[in-house]
């Protein structure tokens, strides 16, 4: 069964970052957001708000993507400026409870709300592509291995998952795919 991608409405005003998330935020869509945030970032934008009014779920992939993206603004890097923040803007109960249960709403504000000042027209929908089978699988397994280093219940939690992808990955490496 192939679930539909998130769509991702991005707008952006000198160092804000507005991303809408509207769907199932999913193993699909999380490349597209991390190549988007990591492009943003690398512009150096500083405030993130991600919307997630319309985001009805996050699979574990997108979660560790967002994990990771979290990672990185609370923990700067040498050759980067202090003082980047990333908002969650509304998430539905369910995304919150994902969010806390997997320990990882420590990364990230919450609030709920509106966004002032932004012109619904002037958000515009980020590209989102199809992307090679070893590409898919290394960022699962990426964003698995983030969860599993913030806490000791995510790694028993995906510990069998980690593995299955590891394997999959070595097999699509050498040609071997099923």
């Amino acid at each position: 069964m192939n679930v539909p991608s998130a769509k991702l409405l991005v707008f952006v005003c000198e160092s804000l970052v507005c991303i809408k998330i509207v769907g199932r935020a999913n193993v699909a869509s999380s490349i597209d957001f991390k190549r988007l945030v990591n492009g943003l970032m690398e512009k150096d934008m500083s405030c993130f708000v991600l919307d997630l009014s319309e985001c009805l779920l996050m699979d574990s992939t997108f979660l560790g993507v967002l994990a990771g993206f979290g990672l990185k603004v609370t923990m700067p890097q040498p050759d980067q400026r202090n003082g980047r923040s990333i908002e969650l803007l509304n998430p539905n109960v369910r995304v919150a409870e994902l969010l806390e249960n997997l320990g990882v709403m420590h990364l990230f504000q919450l609030r709920t709300g509106g966004v002032e000042g932004l012109p619904a027209a002037a958000q515009v929908e980020a590209e989102c592509t199809e992307h090679p089978k070893l590409d898919v699988k290394r960022n699962c397994l990426e964003a698995h291995e983030t969860l599993m280093s913030l806490s000791a219940a995510n790694a028993v939690k995906f510990k069998d998952v980690a593995q299955f992808l590891t394997e999959d990955l070595n097999k699509l490496k050498n040609g071997s795919s099923n």
